[in-house]
Parts: structure tokens; C-alpha cells; sequence
């Protein structure tokens, strides 16, 4: 090695395959970390004069080292740690490697564990100073010198991955840690590191990465809007659908928490207390909420969550969303037309029907007192007719009721919730009060009809099902909403709940469909609370 004194011959250790060209040429090489040539070329200086100090050491360093030697303790103070540091680190399933920058080759070291790795004893590894960088993985090769050259000019250790070729063909993956250590004057002393197999780790690696890529194909081809959270509700992972619906790119959302971006801010509370819920082991429950876009456009989405664990806490939860705005849309405009198709049935019967019947009614009524007169043995026939007619008469006007329950006045939603409780008395002989303490005004006749429907199924439902014998319809209003409720002193709601029947459901959607929201549980005492609110509609003078 003491004649080894030429600069490509130094430089080979680094870079074996550069022979009389400079390998740290700046336009052939890609560098992560130097990004012009002034850093090159400190890198290549570097370099070259490590290279000289491995190979031919410095005359001082020489010095201190027989005069460390004269010592008459040092040949057993250094083999007692030689010893003792080869005894730990051929014990651990790794490869270990150290080499003196000052001192030449021969006094490099490399754990024994290099042979059953690649196959090389410890004797032809150090015999060649050449073969670990021939080793490395032609791929890689450009990527370790630049890593290697970013260690010695900054002193960071070197925290790397690279293919190794063993000496049988096989690449193997190493994850190698250096760190170069200094002498108190600055200079470099030694490098020390530790290799580690991890090869099947890879291997392990690049099968979940296929699945990885699999499942992200999928989910990409899905319909659905498909969003991962972490427990805190920063958005891990965003499918395509996503980035159609909302005009944002997972790039545009990754880590952010998904209310910042995407809930209307009415909504967020409700949707924190879910995230609460699912972080406390709460099975997940479907719900819906509106999604601003980018371009601030409201999407109404139906949710399903799933909570994945890890441990004993919450590891993601995944939200999997259905855009049913317009499907909700056209729920929307087909139960308008329908309702104002029996409206217009409805005042047809009324007005119609309704008023042709009450002039028959007259006629009948004219033509069998004529007959009485007469004493005519026909006029008991026409009092039949007459009271046919009255009883049609009567038949119209509940039908049109049923059809038309409220008039298309402000006041007719107060006037028809009246006439509920009044009919439900009657019908089932039980009592049942309505009350409202200021007026409520609603000029829009789809939202006081729905409301109308809602108050009356939860009326049946406290009679027929909760056998109730007392019962409180009550409207009420302020500050910008309203509210529908009716209570009932019957048996209450079964512990587990009866889900055969639509009445729920169908009221739950009246509540939607008017923008409010609905609410069903037991009372304190005893019965059933049932209370809708929602927003009051914009009065017309």
C-alpha cells in the first residue's frame, strides 16, 4: 500500500470503475445534495484526500503512533479491547466494519458475518479495498458515492439502503449506518458501521406494496367516495371519486384535517362528536352531511364508517360516502309534484265536486218537500236521496281533507294541527290537545304539509302502537326556527328497536326534506317524545 501514491489510485477506492476520468463529474452525475459545482469539487477533494491519508498515512500521525507503542502497557491494554469489542459484534446478526482512515488497509476490520452474507471470507474482503463498492449494485453505485461523499464533508452519519451482489449472483439488500469519527484536532480518525440484512424484508416489502397497489386501483375505480382518517381526522388517504366530486387532488388534502376543508361549518361539531364517538369504541353509524367543493358548491353525501384498531386505541377510520345530491334533488321535485298533485285533487273535490254535490243536495231537498206537499208516496224515496247525497257530501269533504289537510294560507298549519287533535279525539276517544302560544306563520304549503304529516303519524303511532290515553301537540317558534313536537303518555319505544315499519323512516325524511331534523326517544316519566325541528321559511307580507 506505501507505494500506492498516484491520484487515480486513490481515487479507486471510491470509485474503482473511474480509472483515469474523474467520477465526480458534475454533468453525469445526478446529486441530491450537491446541487452545483463548487460542492462537487469540495466533494471531490474530499474524497481524494481521505483516499491518501488510507493509503499512505501522515508522517505526525506516524509519530504519535510509535510513541503510543513505546509504552511498555499498550500491547495488553489494546488486545484486552480488541478482544473484548470482537467478542460482541461476532455475536450479533449483523455485518460490522470499521477501517482506521491513518493507519492503511491493514488495519481495517469486518465482523466474520460477511462470509455467511455474501459469501466472502473476512481475509479476501480486506485483501481488497475495491470489492465492497464492486459489490454494490451497479444501480446504486452513483447514489452510495453520494452519499459517502455528503458524510465526510458534513460529518452526518450515513443512513442508507443499497443491493449488494453476492459473490454466488445474488442482489441482497443491506441497510448500512456509518459514521465517520474525528480526532479531537478535527481530523478524521476511523469509520465505523454496521450492515444489516434486509432482504426479505424487501421482499416482504414489495408484496404489500402490490397489494398496496391493487387495493388502490380498486378503490380508484369504485364510484363511492372512499376517505381514510387518522384518529385526530387527518385525511391519510383520498380515492378518485373524491378528487372528481370535490375538484381537490389528494396532494391538496393529504394531512389536513378534513373539516378545514370540506364541512359546512354548521356541521362540524356534529361530525368531531362522531370522530369522539369512534375514538371511544362506539360502533359506527351512517349519517349525512353536506361537502363544499372547490368552487364552494355544496354536495350532499350518505356516509357508512368503518373504525379499524390497532391495539387497544383507533388506528384509521374509514368514511365511505354515496353523492346522493342529486338523487336527493329529484326525491325532492317528485314528491313536490305529487303533493301538489293531490292538492289540486284535493281542492278539485272541495270546490268541484264538493259544491256540484251540495246543489244536487238542494234539488233533492226542494223536490221532496214538493212532494210531501203533494203527499206524493215518492217523497220518502227522495228523503233517501237526500241523505245519500249529504252523506256523499260528507265522504268529499274528508277526502279533499286527506288530500288538502292544510290550506294555502300562513295560518293553516296552526288550523290543520288543530283539527288533528279535534279528529283524533273524536276518532279514538282519547284526549289530545294541540297548543301554540304565538303564532307560527308558514307560507310555504309544502313545508307546513310535511309537518302536518310528520305531527300525524307520530299521533297514530301513540294511539295504535304506544296505547297512549293522553296527548300534546305543540308548535312553537324562535329565533329563526321552529319546532313540531308531540308528546304522548303511552308505553314508550321497545328497547330494541322495531325497524319493519316505514312511519319512522317517513318521518325522519319529511324532517330532511323541510332542512330540519328529527328527534325520537323516551320520556323521563313515561310515553314518547317526538320533536322536528327546523327552519323557518322566509315570510311574505
Amino acid at each position: 500500500m506505501d507505494g500506492v501514491d498516484d491520484d487515480a489510485s486513490q481515487m479507486s477506492i471510491m470509485n474503482p470503475d473511474s480509472q483515469s476520468q474523474n467520477s465526480w463529474n458534475a454533468s453525469a452525475t445526478p446529486y441530491k445534495l450537491l446541487d452545483d459545482e463548487a460542492m462537487v469539487f469540495e466533494a471531490q477533494e474530499t474524497l481524494k484526500g481521505l483516499a491518501e491519508v488510507f493509503f499512505q498515512g501522515r508522517a505526525v500521525l506516524q509519530d504519535q503512533r510509535e510513541a503510543t507503542r513505546s509504552d511498555p502497557q499498550f500491547p495488553s491494554r489494546v488486545l484486552n479491547v480488541e478482544e473484548r469489542y470482537r467478542a460482541l459484534v461476532e455475536q450479533i446478526p449483523a455485518v460490522v466494519f470499521m477501517v482506521y482512515l491513518d493507519k492503511g488497509i491493514g488495519e481495517a476490520y469486518v465482523s466474520p458475518q460477511i462470509e455467511a452474507a455474501l459469501g466472502f471470507s473476512q481475509r479476501e474482503w480486506l485483501e481488497d479495498p475495491m470489492r465492497w463498492y464492486q459489490q454494490i449494485h451497479p444501480d446504486d453505485k452513483q447514489r452510495w458515492s453520494t452519499e459517502a461523499a455528503e458524510m465526510f464533508l458534513s460529518g452526518q452519519p450515513l443512513k442508507s439502503a443499497y443491493r449488494v451482489l453476492a459473490r454466488d449472483g445474488r442482489v441482497l439488500w443491506f441497510h448500512c449506518e456509518a459514521k465517520m469519527i474525528r480526532r479531537e484536532d478535527g481530523q478524521p480518525w476511523f469509520i465505523h458501521g454496521v450492515g444489516v440484512d434486509i432482504t426479505e424484508l424487501k421482499k416482504a416489502e414489495n408484496e404489500l406494496q402490490q397489494e398496496r397497489n391493487v387495493l388502490s386501483a380498486i378503490l380508484d375505480t369504485v364510484g363511492a367516495l372512499i376517505v381514510v382518517l387518522d384518529p385526530d381526522g387527518r385525511i391519510v388517504s383520498f380515492n378518485r371519486a373524491c378528487e372528481q366530486t370535490t375538484g381537490y387532488s389528494f396532494a391538496d388534502v393529504q394531512a389536513k384535517y378534513i373539516w378545514e376543508l370540506f364541512l359546512a361549518p354548521e356541521e362540524v361539531d356534529d361530525f368531531q362528536a362522531l370522530l369522539q364517538q369512534s375514538r371511544s369504541g362506539h360502533p359506527p353509524k351512517e349519517y349525512e352531511s353536506h361537502w363544499l367543493t372547490r368552487d364552494g358548491v355544496p354536495r350532499l353525501i350518505s356516509w357508512s364508517t368503518t373504525v379499524l384498531f390497532r391495539g387497544k386505541g383507533v388506528s384509521h377510520m374509514i368514511a365511505t360516502g354515496i353523492d346522493v345530491t342529486e338523487r336527493k334533488r329529484l326525491e325532492k321535485t317528485i314528491l313536490e309534484v305529487s303533493a301538489r298533485e293531490q292538492r289540486r285533487i284535493g281542492q278539485d273535490l272541495h270546490d268541484g265536486l264538493g259544491q256540484h254535490l251540495t246543489g244536487i243536495a238542494f234539488l233533492s231537498k226542494v223536490l221532496e218537500e214538493k212532494l210531501c206537499e203533494e203527499s206524493v208516496p215518492e217523497s220518502v224515496d227522495a228523503a233517501k236521496i237526500v241523505l245519500l247525497v249529504n252523506d256523499a257530501i260528507r265522504k268529499t269533504k274528508e277526502l279533499a281533507r286527506g288530500l288538502l289537510p292544510v290550506v294555502s294560507e300562513a295560518q293553516g298549519l296552526m288550523a290543520a294541527l288543530k283539527h288533528c287533535a279535534e279528529e283524533t279525539e273524536d276518532l279514538f276517544r282519547v284526549t289530545c290537545r294541540f297548543e301554540c302560544d304565538s303564532p307560527v306563520l308558514i307560507n310555504d304549503v309544502n313545508v307546513a304539509t310535511h309537518l302536518y304529516h310528520i305531527a300525524r303519524e307520530a299521533v297514530n303511532n301513540a294511539v295504535k302502537h304506544g296505547k297512549a290515553r293522553q296527548l300534546l301537540i305543540k308548535l312553537s317558534a324562535s329565533d329563526g326556527e321552529g319546532a313540531l313536537s308531540i308528546r304522548d303518555n303511552g308505553v314508550g319505544l321497545p328497547e330494541i328497536p322495531q325497524r319493519t315499519g316505514m312511519g319512522l323512516n317517513i318521518m325522519n325524511y319529511r324532517a330532511r326534506m323541510v332542512g330540519g331534523s328529527l328527534d325520537v326517544g323516551n320520556r323521563a316519566d313515561s310515553g314518547v317524545m317526538v320533536c322536528c325541528t327546523f327552519p323557518l321559511p322566509t315570510m311574505r307580507n
